[in-house]
């Protein structure tokens, strides 16, 4: 989905792009010390039913009397009826919907942007890599990819974080990695004596990647400081960069191209990203 779909969609519900639709917390999951993941489920029937999106892309998140802020999508575009957002506790926004409880009312506005090209990978093995809190977006990436797996080879994922206590979605993982149709790796940075997995960069998992370059896609979403290191992975296993999909999301701000806010060279990120082909970003000033 494009910013063109987007657009044809609100013009279909009659809808004002710049007005939030109201949307209700059903569940609230604590997923680290600052991170919780929210399912929310649009109020109005019609805007529900109709309600889609790409994995990649991202909504508005309101907080009525305080203000919004743009958060990634987590939850796959199979999901009818209900929007996953992960949600770290860092400013006015994000720490008041920290503080809301099941059954009260927040606004969503999308969705924007440019997802993952999902109808290109299809037929393909896919490569994904993921660090911090890079995995929410690209989970639902994953959930799309395991929702349609008869349409997918090989699914590789490559996941780090700073310590195990700050790894997302950690019980959902470690039941996917006994999965036979899964090659999922973990490392990081910093382990407890809880921790018997790898230790270091997500990057160093890449000497047990074994890929068929020519039948490949790769995803990427963390901090913007590792995209160069993992791409040059990448690059040594053969990979173009056409078939390597960045998600530039900290660009994120009003979501329709009005504030000028999410500038990348002579492109805004919110209406031509947030993703990227890597051929793409290395061509626009600062995307990485």
């Amino acid at each position: 989905m494009t910013a063109a779909h987007t657009a044809k969609a609100y013009r279909k519900l009659g809808a004002n792009p710049y007005r939030p639709w109201p949307a209700r917390i059903t569940s609230i999951t604590q997923l680290t010390a600052t991170e919780k993941l929210f399912e929310l489920r649009l109020i109005d029937e019609h805007v529900r039913e109709e309600f889609s999106f790409t994995a990649g892309q991202f909504v508005e998140l309101s907080i009525f009397g305080i203000g919004e802020a743009p958060i990634s999508i987590s939850s796959a575009p199979s999901k009818q009826g209900f929007i996953e957002l992960c949600i770290r506790q860092t400013g006015t926004v994000t720490n008041a919907i920290h503080r809301m409880r099941c059954g009260d009312v927040v606004g969503i506005r999308g969705p924007f942007g440019r997802g993952f090209p999902f109808e290109e990978m299809e037929n393909h093995d896919v490569l994904l890599v993921a660090g911090g809190l890079g995995i929410a977006p690209l989970k639902s990436l994953i959930n799309h990819v395991h929702d349609e797996r008869h349409a997918f080879g090989k699914v590789t994922i490559l996941l780090g974080a700073r310590n195990p206590a700050e790894l997302l979605f950690r019980q959902e993982f470690d039941m996917w990695k006994h999965r036979q149709d899964f090659d999922l790796m973990m490392t990081v940075d910093q382990p407890d004596d809880s921790w018997d997995g790898e230790v270091g960069l997500v990057t160093r998992l890449f000497d047990r990647v074994d890929i068929d370059p020519d039948n490949t896609y790769g995803a990427i979403c963390g901090p913007p400081v590792m995209y160069p290191f993992v791409v040059e992975e990448m690059r040594k296993k053969h990979l173009d960069v056409d078939r390597i999909y960045v998600s530039v999301e900290r660009r994120m701000k009003c979501g329709i191209g009005m504030c000028g806010h999410c500038a990348v060279g002579h492109q805004y990120t919110c209406i031509e990203g947030p993703v990227f082909s890597y051929w793409e970003a290395i061509n626009l000033r600062e995307a990485i």
